[in-house]
């Protein structure tokens, strides 16, 4: 059997009353929404919630030394007190219902660490599909550092145009286990989870997408590719980072399966109907919108819109759009450095467009959608993508925080 640089895993899952309440969006999203985050802390007040184990990013810029011995402490007490049930060793099908799509299915295993890298010039089994913004792995790992288990919000795509893996499981999931069937909170959908014993025959068919012939067939080289990271880029780097350190501890046959080389990710077949590529805008603050939209105008960033809070103004160019992404991010990073402001990301034109209204100083700027179905081809033949390059859906279909694994002996 081929490998290909995923396995399946002892998934832990919360022994708790109300999984709507432990169950939580991802921590990179609603970054510029501080109200989302509020209203959710009040909704799970006093439940056991992953809200307590995570540290969303809207947070980052504050004094994070405090918080993060929180979400330690809190993560271990719940580990202490028997918080979890360990499955045995397989994948969780999960089943996801969106506002915005009937029906979204993935497989939830283990990425082999080995086989990842998100460095630059490098091709393994797994690749990064977006570069990696360095500064912000610290937070997460200074957090997995000392954690027991982790909680992924890590979505992993693979090419599997006929549809052979994840979908004939699906269609048989009434034979299965059912693990799980509720409601998300904050609008998230519905979400239902069964256990596949049967992980042999899964990771088989993984193996058969890097065949020899079919790699050139489709990708007009042999090039052994098998998965890309489509949400949690950085958490899966910052998984790597704490890998690497700790294997500098370890010997040959403990490195061969300690759980720190792995780490948990929902894996989704980019053909899935419920997988659509949505744009990631910029919004700029602190600035002056006058002085920023005329010298934005005046260079070469490719086809984009800039939003004032009252219109949107067009801008022509012949870029492609991860050029256009890379010289409008080069632009925003000059413009700060010469006259101040931050620059934040942001998922939804609404989104965009509430913070732009509310906040004199800033401006929006909004790309075109990149087709999902050249992400594979593009990876392998130019390698990431600019970061926050898209986005795999809105705000609130992101992968929400629910099973765990062990990461120390």
């Amino acid at each position: 059997m081929i490998e290909t640089g995923i396995t399946a895993a002892n998934i832990l899952l919360p022994k708790v009353e109300d999984m709507s309440m432990w169950s939580v969006v991802a921590c990179d999203q609603f970054t510029g929404e501080l109200d989302y985050w509020k209203e959710l802390e009040k909704l799970v007040a006093n439940k056991d919630s992953t809200l307590n184990m995570v540290l969303p990013e809207i947070y980052l810029s504050d004094n994070n030394k405090e918080i993060i011995e929180k979400i330690n402490n809190n993560i271990e007490n719940f580990v202490n007190k028997g918080g979890f049930k360990e499955l045995p060793k397989g994948f969780v099908l999960t089943v996801r219902s969106t506002p915005f799509v009937k029906c979204r299915i993935g497989l939830v295993g283990a990425v082999d660490l080995e086989c990842y890298d998100y460095k630059k010039g490098v091709k393994p089994l797994v690749r990064a599909t977006e570069g990696t913004i360095e500064e912000r792995i610290p937070p997460r790992l200074e957090i997995r550092e000392k954690a027991q288990v982790e909680f992924p919000h890590i979505m992993v795509l693979f090419d599997d145009e006929k549809r052979e893996i994840i979908e004939p499981i699906f269609n048989k999931r009434d034979k299965l286990e059912k693990l799980y069937d509720f409601n998300l909170n904050m609008g998230g959908g519905h979400i239902e989870g069964y256990f596949v014993g049967d992980y042999q025959e899964v990771l088989e068919k993984f193996s058969a997408l890097l065949l020899p012939e079919r790699l050139v067939k489709k990708y007009g080289k042999e090039d052994k590719f098998a998965f890309a990271v489509g949400d949690g880029n950085h958490s899966l780097a910052t998984a790597k980072a704490h890998w690497e350190k700790v294997k500098l501890t370890l010997t040959k046959e403990e490195i061969e399966n300690h759980p720190a080389r792995f780490a948990l990710c929902e894996f989704v077949n980019i053909y899935d109907e419920g997988i659509y590529f949505e744009p990631i805008y910029r919004v700029v603050y602190g600035i002056d919108r006058n002085k920023f939209v005329n010298e934005f105008l005046s260079t070469e960033n490719g086809k984009c819109e800039l939003y004032n809070g009252e219109k949107y103004i067009k801008k022509a160019g012949e870029q492609t759009l991860p050029k256009c992404i890379a010289s409008t991010d080069a632009f925003i990073k000059n413009y700060i450095e010469e006259n101040g402001g931050t620059v934040d990301y942001i998922h939804g034109k609404e989104s965009l467009e509430n913070i732009v209204k509310t906040n004199q100083n800033t401006i929006g700027i909004l790309f075109d959608k990149m087709d999902k179905a050249d992400l594979f081809a593009f990876v392998s033949n130019s390698g990431s993508l600019p970061r926050k390059t898209f986005s795999m859906g809105e705000s609130v279909e992101k992968r929400y925080y629910l099973e765990g694994r062990r990461i120390v002996k």
